[in-house]
């Protein structure tokens, strides 16, 4: 299946604006029809959403554009995509820790809280 540029914004939630950037920095390579026209394809859209997963774990766009550039490259730079992706992972885990510390520590202060409040009503 193919899609115009706004059948594709809608499908993936970007905006034309969004994938013509996309597209200016190397994200994305749309083919073109006889028109000239962007014609995104269901790879197209595959490849979007895990941009958009590597995006929503905060994986600088810098870093995005490396895989591309990787992938576009080739089954050759395998070794080098999944290093890249392993070194995302480990940074996340090392995220999802520290957030799971904090989180701890606000529900420690949260029950603090509610003892101290209880306590000063039943006074």
């Amino acid at each position: 299946m193919e899609y115009t540029i706004g059948e594709f914004s809608k499908l993936t939630d970007l905006g034309i604006h969004t994938l013509r950037y996309y597209e200016h920095e190397g994200l994305l390579t749309p083919e073109r029809n006889s028109s000239n026209r962007r014609c995104y394809s269901e790879k197209d859209l595959a490849w979007v959403m895990f941009i958009k997963r590597l995006k929503d774990t905060g994986m600088p766009i810098k870093q995005i554009q490396h895989y591309a550039k990787l992938r576009a490259a080739g089954d050759s730079t395998l070794p080098e995509r999944m290093e890249l992706l392993a070194a995302h992972r480990n940074a996340l885990c090392i995220q999802i820790r520290q957030l799971q510390e904090n989180m701890e520590k606000l529900d420690s202060k949260i029950e603090f809280y509610r003892t101290e409040i209880e306590r000063m009503s039943n006074k």
